[in-house]
Parts: C-alpha cells; structure tokens; sequence
C-alpha cells in the first residue's frame, strides 16, 4: 500500500471517529454551586450578590428585570465537573455584568435554564456535557437591594 493512500485511510478513520454518536453526547447533571463559585479563584466579583433560588436576602427595593445567560465552553480534555464549572463561573460573571449595566446591586432568585428546562435550587446547578463543548444556561433577577 502506499504512504498516500494510508494517509487517506488514516484521515478517514479519524473523520469517521469524529463524526460518530460518541462525540454527540451531552450528558445532563447537577453540580454543587459552592464549590463551583470558588474553583477559580477571583472570577466572581465581590461587588453584586448573587442569591439562588429560595435563599434569603435583603428586601428588594427596586426590580430591574429578569435576564438569562447562555454559556458554552470548550469541554474537549476536561473532565464534565471541571467544564461545567468553568463555564457556570462564565454565566455568573454574566449576570453580575447585566446587573452593573442596569444599575442592579444584586441578581436573585437565580435558576438554571438549560435547554429551556427551569430547575430551582439553592445549591445545585444544570449543566450539559459533551465530548467538545459543555453548556450552562441561568435565569436571574437584576435587583436593588436595600442597603
């Protein structure tokens, strides 16, 4: 056989690989919210509250709308929990960044939102897995909170 034409098996095994199912996957859990916000040290600014569902916080003196996020991540090499909390971390900054654009001093009642399936929970978060990409999607409500 020759160089060429192995070349050509080769490429096309390896384009087979990467289209096959193994590489659709999008594998869908929950994931602990503490661990994530602190697994990336200084990436969630101190300055806006976040508040997942049903946690307590000071009463909201103003509402400025709810907003939501959609983040993806590259995924490929990581294992599921670190991808998802890299780009759960990506989402927070989000809401927090909307929040400083509406003049907010909070984001409450945060929920996940993935593939448009709501999940309320104080200490869980949803994210979708797969060989390439990871996937995290969060509803929240910029607020002003009484000082």
């Amino acid at each position: 056989m020759t160089t060429m034409k192995r070349l050509f098996i080769c490429a096309a095994a390896v384009a087979a690989l990467f289209s096959s199912q193994a590489f659709a996957r999008n594998t869908i859990r929950t994931y602990p919210v503490a661990p994530a916000l602190v697994s990336e040290p200084d990436k969630v600014g101190k300055d806006i509250p976040l508040y997942f569902a049903g946690q307590a916080h000071p009463r909201v003196v103003k509402s400025l709308g709810e907003f939501a996020t959609n983040k993806k991540t590259n995924a490929f090499g990581k294992s599921d929990e670190d991808a998802c909390q890299h780009v759960f971390l990506s989402a927070v900054r989000e809401l927090q960044e909307r929040a400083r654009k509406e003049g907010g001093n909070a984001v409450i009642n945060i929920k996940s939102n993935y593939e448009n399936v709501e999940r309320e929970s104080a200490t869980q978060f949803t994210c979708g897995a797969g060989a390439v990409v990871a996937g995290v999607a969060l509803k929240g409500e910029v607020v002003k909170l009484k000082d």
